[in-house]
């Protein structure tokens, strides 16, 4: 994956993996791309009325701030056109369903395709947004890097091992330390498909410079513009881990 070495990307642009081709991405791998909303803003307004559904546009109009707005409209545009290139289909046409909640059975887990060929995850924050798309489940997350009082409110909510971690650094190390491993868990906690309703202090995933993957899953963390962190989470068809390219860092 080329570094980004500049805050303006290209939009949607290819972090890793192949390109829709009307397939679902290689097991060796996700795809994944990156939505910067200052440069997609106009593009996605443009495209947004024959891009996305009923539900989106009235989500969308529910935003007071036009950054939420935008925010919501860019990742959601891009998603769509991504998922119908990969699929071969109109982005329009493109059926999202919401996967039963893992405590309730409802449905309203995360969203899903139909028959589970394809996977997917989006995380977004104020001026960015990270896609990822894989042929096993997938969880993406990209955060900003927070002030150390953000962090001090809660940090408790680490495994003990990772509060431990970032105890030792010098304060000056902690914020960006605690953006990596928050990132990471987050990113799994997604691809499982439980998210933040499961005990984010569950699991261990480090605060280091290399993460510790949860059985059974692939974790790696993913170039990012400056002041912020992503990672990316992908759940192994056929260990070992070390086999499965991310295209992080």
């Amino acid at each position: 994956m080329a570094a980004m070495t500049t805050g303006r990307l290209l939009v949607p642009r290819r972090l890793s993996g192949a390109g829709p081709a009307g397939t679902a991405p290689s097991p060796a791998g996700p795809g994944l791309w990156l939505v910067d909303t200052t440069e997609y803003r106009a593009h996605a307004a443009r495209h947004a009325p024959d891009t996305l559904d009923s539900v989106e546009l009235a989500r969308a109009a529910e935003f007071v701030r036009s950054a939420d707005r935008d925010g919501y409209v860019c990742a959601h545009v891009a998603l769509r056109r991504l998922l119908g290139a990969y699929l071969g289909m109109a982005a329009r046409d493109v059926v999202v369903e919401r996967a039963p909640c893992a405590h309730c059975d409802e449905p309203h887990g995360k969203p899903v395709l139909p028959g589970g060929t394809l996977h997917f995850s989006l995380s977004h924050c104020e001026g960015l947004s990270l896609l990822a798309f894989a042929s096993t489940p997938v969880g993406v997350d990209v955060e900003p890097v927070p002030d150390a009082a953000a962090i001090a409110e809660t940090a408790d909510v680490l495994h003990p091992r990772e509060a431990a971690e970032l105890a030792v650094l010098p304060a000056s190390e902690r914020p960006p330390a605690f953006t990596r491993v928050w990132t990471r868990k987050e990113a799994y906690l997604k691809g499982t498909g439980v998210g933040l309703s499961a005990d984010p202090a569950a699991d261990y995933v480090g605060a280091g410079p290399d993460p510790t993957p949860p059985p059974g899953w692939a974790l790696r963390d993913v170039l990012a513009p400056e002041g912020h962190h992503a990672a990316v989470a992908l759940a192994l068809a056929d260990p070992p881990a070390e086999a499965v390219d991310l295209g992080g860092r």
